[in-house]
């Protein structure tokens, strides 16, 4: 099977540092060759990841433009977007498995009924674009996937017509992961600083309950304390990160550590209490939460999003619906086995599991009829389908 995915035009895949996408992509290409897929990847020119074949418009990530007006920057999707058009036209491709949001889609279903069938994979709220997503017809050749159950369950009727289930994020692991008894009595907030991170919570809570905290993650573009000096007090993230959460940034209570990633990232999460996820959005995948399982850190956070189906709340986790609650379950992670942690993530987010997965995804949608629309089921990390 040859499948061309495409990762867009944002970052290069792996992404150094932020990038969840990207990061997926990076962890799912291996597996699916491994399994004998073979992958046409569309990325920038500066991606690493070993693959079969790339197509790629731009020499490297243009992240960095998303914040510009739209006037200036509207062209950079369709010219990524025509590339992999062309590549797809030379009809060698037997599925698109695509990651680029709203212009994805939307190219998948235009590309006609001869072009080979689709898998669109949904990595963000469903809430969002109700205009594309209240009334997409796939035309019996595009499909899509959710990265959680509880994200499928917010999508407009028209996009859940679609759907083939949902497959859970996975994350690379270790093959000499930190010994376990490494906690250093902190708690770490990653990813991107941000409303719906809740990023402000965690902090007022750390100098309330006396716990050190650690925030490690991009401020809009800029990933150090360094480039945020000279930030556009305009943009939404940096606006946010000087009215709510700079004011609790002391440098000893809490600290801000900008963008970590390879070891340095893993070594921070690894060393933490537990990971905190203070959220205020309904995280559709929770890339984050994989990464502090397998790292073996219990995650405390608010029980929303994907967070419920992810987390052994006892086990590998504590959650609860009350934002003032968390600081106490901040105090009670350390009684949680670390070891349950990565257990848990080896058994339900291992790489190979989401690339058996995916390709079982893919097989499905070969094999279903033109017209059919997707399935009124849900599909889990282990590729069973589940009625619902």
């Amino acid at each position: 099977m040859r499948v061309l995915i495409n990762a867009g035009p944002w970052l290069p895949v792996p992404p150094i540092g932020y990038g969840g996408i990207e990061n997926i992509i990076a962890t799912l290409v291996p597996g699916l060759r491994e399994l004998g897929v073979e992958v046409v990847l569309a990325s920038v020119g500066d991606s690493t990841l070993a693959v079969d074949e790339r197509v790629s418009v731009f020499p490297d990530g243009q992240f960095k433009l998303l914040q510009r007006p739209y006037n200036q920057v509207c062209g950079v999707i369709p010219a990524h977007q025509n590339a992999v058009v062309r590549r797809i036209a030379e009809g060698d491709i037997d599925v698109i498995h695509d990651h680029v949001e709203a212009a994805g889609l939307a190219t998948l279903a235009a590309l006609g009924h001869d072009a080979p069938p689709a898998l669109h994979t949904l990595h963000w709220d469903l809430q969002k674009h109700p205009e594309l997503y209240g009334t997409f017809d796939g035309a019996g050749r595009v499909y899509v996937n959710g990265v959680s159950a509880d994200q499928l369950t917010h999508a407009p009727v028209a996009l859940q017509a679609h759907s083939v289930g949902h497959v859970h994020l996975a994350t690379p692991l270790a093959a000499d992961p930190p010994p376990l008894a490494t906690k250093r009595g902190y708690v770490v907030v990653l990813g991107r600083i941000n409303a719906g991170k809740g990023q402000d919570l965690a902090a007022r809570l750390a100098h309330r309950y006396g716990f050190d905290l650690v925030l490690a993650g991009p401020v809009g573009p800029y990933h150090s304390p360094a480039a945020l000096a000279g930030a556009d007090p305009q943009n939404p993230d940096v606006r946010f990160w000087l009215d709510h959460v700079a004011p609790h940034v002391d440098g000893d209570r809490v600290r801000w550590l900008g963008t970590l990633h390879g070891q340095e990232r893993d070594d921070l999460v690894a060393g933490a209490d537990a990971a905190l996820f203070p959220l205020r959005w309904n995280e559709p995948g929770g890339t984050a939460v994989v990464e502090s399982l397998a790292l073996g850190t219990p995650v405390v956070g608010i029980a929303r999003g994907c967070l419920p189906e992810m987390i052994d709340h006892g086990r590998t986790g504590l959650l609860t619906t009350d934002e003032e609650e968390l600081g106490e379950l901040v105090r009670a992670a350390g009684t949680l086995d670390p070891g349950e942690c990565r257990a848990e993530a080896a058994r339900r987010f291992s790489p190979a599991t989401m690339a058996a997965s995916y390709l079982a995804l893919y097989e499905q949608v070969r094999r279903l009829p033109p017209g059919s629309g997707g399935q009124s089921g849900t599909r889990d990390a282990t590729g069973a389908t589940r009625r619902g």
